[in-house]
C-alpha cells in the first residue's frame, strides 16, 4: 500500500523538477546532516568503503563512495560473465517477439527501450535493481571495448519493483543511457543505466555526458573505441537506480536465480560464443 501511495502521489507532481532539486541539495554541504540518518535508516555497510563519514562532503559524494581495495573480487575466467554492479536480480529471461517479460505478465518493448535497436531479439536480458544502501558504481561484465553510447532523456519514475508493476513500460519511459560493449567472447552487449526519481546525475568514465542536465538525446560512436578489463568502472549513479544487460542470441548462458543478491564481480553466467 505504501509503494502504491508513493506512485499515486508522484503521478501528480513535477517529478523532473523535484528530482533535480533533490539531486542539487544532495550535492550541497548541508546534505551532510543527513549522512548518519541515511546510514542508519538503510543499514549501509561502512566497513567496505574507503575512508570514514567525515571524508565525504555531501550526501551525493557518499552515495558514489568507492570501495576499499579487495572489497569485491572479479572472477578472472576468460569466459565468465560477472555482475556489473551490486544489487538484486529482479528479472531475467529471453527477448521474445521484441519484448522482455518482467513479472505479472508485464512486458517492455526492447527496441523502444534501446532507441530503435532490434539486434537482441532471441537473446537474453538481466535486470539488476540497486537499492539505496548498495554500492552505486557500474562496471563491465566482460573484457570489452566501449564502441558507442545512446542517451535517451525521459521520465524519472522510481524503479523499485512495485513502481515497475504500476507504470506501464517504465524502463522504456525513464531516462536511460545505453552503453554498447563489444566482447571477443560474447559479441555485442548493451549495458543500460536507467535513471530514476532522485537520480541527480548519471556519468561515465568514457565521455563528458552528464544526464538530467538539460541535454537532448544523443548517439555517439567512440573513435577509437575505449578498452576495458572485466570489472573496470564504466560510470556511476548519483542517486538511484537500475542496470539492464542485453546479450545477443546464443552469446551467453546466464547462471543465477531470480531475486538473487549480487555483488559486483561475481559470476552470473558464461559466454558461449567462439
Amino acid at each position: 500500500m505504501k509503494d502504491a501511495l508513493i506512485i499515486s502521489f508522484l503521478s501528480i507532481l513535477p517529478r523532473k523538477g523535484l528530482s533535480w532539486t533533490q539531486g542539487a541539495f544532495a550535492r550541497k554541504k548541508a546534505s551532510r546532516a543527513l549522512l548518519r540518518w541515511y546510514v542508519s535508516h538503510y543499514k549501509v555497510n561502512l566497513d567496505e568503503m574507503e575512508g570514514g563519514l567525515e571524508d565525504y562532503p555531501s550526501l551525493a559524494e557518499f552515495f558514489v563512495r568507492p570501495l576499499k581495495p579487495g572489497a569485491r573480487s572479479v572472477d578472472a575466467a576468460p569466459r565468465s560473465v560477472v555482475a556489473p554492479c551490486d544489487g538484486k536480480a529482479v528479472a531475467m529471461g529471453p527477448v521474445v517477439d521484441g519484448f522482455m517479460e518482467l513479472w505479472d505478465n508485464r512486458k517492455v518493448p526492447v527496441s523502444e527501450l534501446l532507441g530503435n535497436d532490434e539486434r537482441f531479439e532471441g537473446g537474453d536480458f538481466l535486470v539488476i535493481y540497486l537499492a539505496p544502501p548498495d554500492y552505486h558504481r557500474v562496471h563491465t561484465p566482460l573484457e570489452c571495448q566501449v564502441e558507442s553510447y545512446r542517451y535517451l532523456p525521459g521520465h524519472l519514475w522510481p524503479v523499485f519493483p512495485a513502481a515497475v508493476r504500476s507504470v506501464n513500460k517504465l524502463f522504456a519511459k525513464n531516462e536511460r543511457l545505453v552503453i554498447y560493449l563489444k566482447s571477443s567472447v560474447a559479441g555485442l552487449v548493451a549495458e543500460v543505466m536507467v535513471g530514476a526519481y532522485g537520480v541527480g546525475r548519471i556519468e561515465t568514465r568514457f565521455s563528458e555526458l552528464l544526464t538530467n542536465a538539460g541535454s537532448g538525446a544523443e548517439t555517439k560512436e567512440l573513435e577509437p573505441p575505449v578498452s576495458y578489463e572485466k570489472g573496470e568502472e564504466l560510470g556511476r549513479f548519483n542517486m538511484g537506480s537500475t542496470v539492464i544487460l542485453f546479450f545477443e542470441k546464443g552469446a551467453v548462458q546466464l547462471d543465477l536465480e531470480l531475486d538473487q543478491v549480487l555483488r559486483m564481480g561475481q559470476i552470473i553466467g558464461h559466454a558461449g560464443r567462439d
